[in-house]
């Protein structure tokens, strides 16, 4: 039975316009662009911000396409929860090869690391964030050191962790085999083939019902796992793979709840 109460504010919300909800939604910060060398990136930080923890995002879009622009609704949701957002562009192919696009993102984040204090963020707590070709990027120069300080790794959805074992079951077709086409390259451009030896920031890992995702996913973690790695592995087979890197930030989003835990946990 619904109370008197309920039936007032149930008919009140029924008279709201519908985009009403959406404005109780974090208004987007502006971001400030910056130079970073071989191309651009974007700092979202509230103004008189100080100490703030830092998410250092790379987009996706299968090596060859996307912008740093293409960020959904994770700048506002993160500035509103106390962090500090930056997304960068990379040189894409056919211009650049992967190797050369890891090379950028190492370059952005040293210059995100020399600079980010000046707009409220903390040096010594970033955490590198990529989803898609942005995801393997990040995984890859994570694991060999290139991130040096990073205090985590979120992993959004990819599949080429570890080029080798992909084309033995099968995947190194499409988009993969047009970019990992010379196998001389792929123990180099495998995340996978950094991760022995040594114990790992603290990696959060999420696939998508996509081909193949939750294998090497899957996988992946229980390698690092194996080397004293904390590790987080997130189901997300309730999502596509578009729609695991689109909806984070939503209200109600499963996966921007465990990432957002995840993330509280890292950084303090």
């Amino acid at each position: 039975m619904i109370d008197r109460r309920s039936f007032i504010l149930a008919s009140v919300a029924a008279m709201l316009p519908l985009g009403a909800s959406a404005a109780r939604r974090p208004r987007q910060p502006t971001p400030k662009t910056f130079d970073y060398g071989p191309a651009k990136l974007d700092i979202y930080a509230p103004e008189g911000a100080s100490g703030m923890p830092v998410v250092f995002f790379v987009h996706g879009g299968t090596w060859q396409f996307g912008k740093r622009i293409q960020v959904n609704a994770k700048p506002a949701f993160l500035v509103a929860n106390g962090f500090c957002f930056v997304s960068i562009d990379y040189r894409l192919l056919p211009e650049a090869n992967v190797a050369t696009q890891a090379g950028d993102v190492e370059k952005a984040y040293a210059y995100i690391r020399a600079n980010i204090a000046r707009h409220g963020g903390d040096p010594n707590r970033i955490v590198g964030m990529g989803h898609s070709a942005g995801c393997h990027l990040i995984a890859l120069t994570g694991m060999r050191g290139g991130l040096p300080g990073v205090a985590a790794l979120i992993l959004d959805d990819t599949r080429a962790y570890d080029l080798a074992a992909l084309a033995k079951n099968g995947g190194m077709v499409r988009a993969y085999a047009r970019v990992f086409s010379d196998p001389s390259q792929w123990a180099a451009l495998s995340p996978a083939s950094y991760v022995d030896g040594r114990k790992h920031p603290p990696t959060f890992i999420a696939y998508s019902r996509a081909s193949g995702r939750s294998e090497v996913s899957k996988a992946f973690a229980e390698r690092l796992r194996a080397t004293g790695t904390k590790v987080t592995l997130f189901d997300g087979s309730a999502y596509t793979h578009m729609s695991i890197n689109r909806d984070f930030g939503e209200d109600g989003d499963a996966l921007t709840t465990a990432a957002l835990a995840f993330l509280k946990s890292a950084v303090g």
